[in-house]
C-alpha cells in the first residue's frame, strides 16, 4: 500500500502539472486575437479490486482502490471570444460557426484560424500578421494590370479551388466610353437661343463636351413650335472639334416633344446616341415655366488603383481614383462537423484531423457555396479564455498538486519507518 500511495502521488503530480501548463498557456494568451483555449480532462488509471468478508458472513463487499490518474484529453474551448473594434477594414470577425483558411509558403499547407487580423503586404497579397496567405476565390476579372470587368459580388468557388488571394500592386480601371446621353429641360417659347451640355468620355479616356444649341426655325407650323438644333463635340478646352450634327425638333401646342431628327454624334471615334425623351419626359417647350437644362450620360473615365478593402460580405474590393469599385476576390469561410476535433498547430492556427472531419462549405437552397455565417469588418474576435475561471482553476490545480506532493512525502516517511523497524 505504501508503494501504491507513492506511485499514485507521482501520477497526480504529473496529471496536475499538465493541467497547470494548459491553464497557464490559456491565461498567457488572454490578449491573443482569435485564440482558442483548451480544457483538461482526467481519467483514472487501472483500479485494483478488493473483496472483504463482512463479519464472517456469506455476504462480502467489493471495493476498488485506484492507482492514480492521467490527463486523458485537452479539448478545445469552442465558445466565441469577445468582439473587439478595430480601425481597419481588412480586420474581420466571424459571428457564429466558421474558420478562415490560410496557407504557408508551401502550397497545400493549409491551416484554419479565428484570427482575422488581415492586411495587404508590399505585393498586395492578403496575409495574416505572421505572413500566411489568406485563402478565397478569385473573381478572374483582372488581366495583367487591367480590370476587365466590374463585379459587385462573386460566388464562392469549389472548396478544392480556393487559393491565396494575391492581387496586382498596380491596377487600372479602363475608360468606358460614353455610348448614350439623355437631355432634359425646358426651352420655353420665346425666340431666344437655348443651350444644353453634357460631358462625354471617349475611348482614349478624354472627357469631352457635347453641346446642343437650339434656335427657333424660320418656318413654323402652328399650333406647336419647331426648333433647329446643332450638336457639337469638342475637347474639354474647346480647341478640337470632333463632330457636328444638325436636326429638327418639333413640339405640339402643349409643349410636349413630338419628334427629333437628331439621333447620334461621333465622339472622337465613339458613336454617342442622343436622346431628347418622349413627350414630357425629356426636352419640352412650355411657356410660363423656368428655363432649365440637365443631362445624363453613361461611360466612366479611367482610374488608377487607390487601394484594396474588405467588406462585411468577405468581398475584396478594389477602389479606384475615379470613384469606381469592383470586387476582385472573396474570402472563404470553412466549417467542420466537430470543431473541437481540430488539432492545434501553433498559437491560433489549427489543422483538420480525423476527429474534426474534412473542411466543408455550406450551401444555399440552390446548391451554391456560401460563407454560412455573418462576417463583420472593422472588428476582431478576441481570446475566448475567461480570466476569472482560469485563475480559479489554477488555484485548485495548484492545491491538488501540493496534496499529491504531500502524499509522496508521507509515503516516503512511512517507508523509512518500515525500514527502520526491520533494523
Amino acid at each position: 500500500m505504501m508503494t501504491q500511495a507513492f506511485y499514485t502521488g507521482l501520477s497526480g503530480l504529473k496529471t496536475n502539472s499538465g493541467a497547470i501548463d494548459i491553464v497557464s498557456d490559456n491565461l498567457a494568451n488572454i490578449d491573443t486575437i482569435g485564440f482558442r483555449g483548451n480544457n483538461y480532462e482526467f481519467s483514472s488509471l487501472f483500479e485494483e479490486a478488493i473483496n472483504t468478508d463482512a463479519g464472517g458472513s456469506a455476504s462480502s463487499q467489493s471495493n476498488t482502490v485506484g492507482v492514480g490518474t492521467t490527463l486523458q484529453a485537452t479539448p478545445m474551448v469552442a465558445e466565441q471570444g469577445e468582439m473587439i473594434l478595430s480601425d481597419r477594414s481588412t480586420d474581420l470577425a466571424i459571428y457564429g460557426d466558421g474558420w478562415f483558411g490560410v496557407e504557408g509558403e508551401v502550397a497545400g499547407e493549409r491551416y484554419y484560424t479565428k484570427n482575422g487580423a488581415f492586411g495587404f503586404d508590399k505585393n498586395s497579397d492578403l496575409v495574416t500578421a505572421d505572413g500566411y496567405y489568406v485563402l478565397g476565390s478569385i473573381a478572374g476579372n483582372i488581366d495583367g494590370n487591367t480590370l476587365t470587368k466590374r463585379v459587385d459580388e462573386i460566388p464562392l468557388g469549389d472548396i478544392n479551388d480556393q487559393q491565396a488571394l494575391r492581387f496586382p500592386k498596380y491596377l487600372v480601371y479602363p475608360p468606358e466610353p460614353t455610348t448614350s446621353t439623355s437631355f432634359m429641360g425646358n426651352l420655353g417659347t420665346d425666340n431666344e437661343v437655348r443651350t444644353m451640355g453634357s460631358s462625354v468620355i471617349d475611348g482614349e479616356n478624354n472627357k469631352n463636351e457635347l453641346k446642343l444649341t437650339f434656335t427657333q426655325a424660320e418656318e413654323q407650323n402652328p399650333p406647336g413650335l419647331i426648333w433647329d438644333v446643332v450638336a457639337t463635340v469638342t475637347s474639354n478646352d474647346g480647341a478640337t472639334l470632333y463632330d457636328t450634327q444638325t436636326g429638327t425638333v418639333k413640339f405640339d401646342d402643349r409643349g410636349a416633344l413630338v419628334s427629333s431628327t437628331l439621333t447620334s454624334i461621333d465622339n472622337n471615334g465613339t458613336s454617342v446616341d442622343i436622346s431628347l425623351g418622349e413627350e414630357f419626359t425629356g426636352v419640352v417647350s412650355i411657356s410660363n415655366l423656368d428655363i432649365t437644362a440637365s443631362s445624363q450620360s453613361d461611360g466612366t473615365v479611367g482610374g488608377d488603383l487607390f487601394g484594396y478593402d474588405i467588406n462585411k460580405n468577405g468581398e475584396v474590393v478594389a477602389t479606384f481614383t475615379n470613384g469606381m469599385q469592383s470586387s476582385v476576390g472573396k474570402i472563404a469561410v470553412y466549417h467542420f462537423q466537430n470543431d473541437k476535433g481540430l488539432d492545434r498547430a501553433s498559437g491560433t492556427l489549427f489543422k483538420e484531423s480525423s476527429n474534426s472531419g474534412k473542411a466543408i462549405f455550406y450551401k444555399d437552397a440552390n446548391g451554391q457555396n456560401i460563407i454560412g455565417c455573418e462576417l463583420a469588418n472593422f472588428q476582431l474576435e478576441g481570446s475566448n479564455v475567461n480570466m476569472t475561471y482560469g485563475l480559479t482553476d489554477l488555484i485548485i490545480l495548484q492545491r491538488a498538486y501540493d496534496a499529491n506532493s504531500k502524499s509522496i512525502t508521507t509515503a516516503d516517511e512511512m517507508m523509512q519507518k518500515a525500514l527502520n523497524m526491520d533494523a
